[in-house]
């Protein structure tokens, strides 16, 4: 360390290596692939922070994070220096009040491309529309609405070790657009439950009946069964006069699983679902599911 009045200079020091640190998948060029997280990057790099970021963004390549745990409007992270300990960063965003979040899910609600999306687990494309309209922002505007500290001795805000942070917080936003949400207040059931709401809500003024399906994730002990509404569904099946007439007109399909082409593979499941409909409703005997698999080999 040299001191030049109040001023102090550190000399730029190898930095631990990390075993099974936080490594950016990117190895050069751009880090973070899909809009939303190019975003961030481009909305951090407009501040003008120098070589910081650059610094930053060789640290997350070369594995230097530890840990990184998004919370509601903070982020807590661990990053290996030269020190003999890692130090700690702290990134916090101001959450977005309850009232501008009300006014953001009424937008989003209102579009069915926003709501679809989101189901989806995406994030649409013009999801900043509907916190402008809201009079709010999603991603950080200036600097000053960044607070970040970091343990280390360096003077600089933010340094090497924010800026790492902030680089690999972009690829975790590629794995969950969730996290965007989460880090200005509102967790990824929070708005699923807000946007379901309101479409219920909507639909009843309408007049429209809905019912409320669980999430899949919900429902795995009952996946296969049938239900009280299948159950109670009354069909009529028939014979057709052409077996499998869709799928002959369409030829072999361009894609085989092993060596068996997928129309044929289909042509037989339509079959055997055929014989056990016809089986359901007229109690027909075996022998009429031997006939289709007769028909079926010729």
């Amino acid at each position: 360390m040299v001191r030049w009045g109040y001023w102090e200079y550190y000399k730029p020091a190898k930095p631990k290596e990390v075993k099974n640190g936080i490594k950016a998948k990117s190895k050069r060029g751009e880090i973070g692939t899909t809009w939303w997280s190019k975003r961030w990057i481009t909305v951090l790099e407009s501040f003008s922070m120098g070589t910081r970021l650059t610094r930053g963004r060789t640290y997350a390549r070369k594995g230097q994070v530890i840990s990184i745990d998004v919370l509601g409007g903070i982020v807590k992270s661990k990053v290996q220096g030269s020190g003999s300990r890692p130090y700690s960063v702290t990134i916090r965003m101001d959450p977005i009040s309850d009232a501008d979040w009300e006014k953001v899910a009424d937008v989003m609600a209102s579009k069915a491309i926003f709501a679809a999306k989101l189901f989806a687990g995406e994030m649409p494309a013009d999801i900043e529309d509907a916190f402008t309209e809201a009079g709010i922002s999603l991603f950080p505007v200036k600097l000053k609405d960044l607070e970040t500290d970091c343990s280390c001795p360096d003077w600089a805000n933010p340094c090497k070790h924010i800026a790492a942070v902030y680089y690999l917080l972009a690829e975790r936003f590629d794995e969950d657009p969730f996290l965007i949400f989460k880090l200005r207040g509102r967790t990824k059931e929070d708005i699923i439950d807000a946007l379901r709401k309101r479409r219920v809500s909507d639909a009843s003024a309408e007049g429209v009946e809905v019912e409320v399906v669980k999430p899949l994730d919900e429902c795995m002990d009952s996946f296969w069964e049938a239900g009280d509404a299948l159950e109670s569904f009354s069909v009529n099946p028939t014979r057709p006069e052409v077996e499998a007439a869709v799928l002959r007109g369409l030829g072999d399909a361009p894609f085989f699983i092993s060596r068996y082409n997928l129309a044929a593979l289909l042509s037989r499941a339509y079959t055997v679902a055929g014989v056990a409909a016809l089986q359901r409703v007229s109690g027909e005997a075996e022998g009429e599911e031997r006939a289709y698999d007769s028909r079926d080999g010729e």
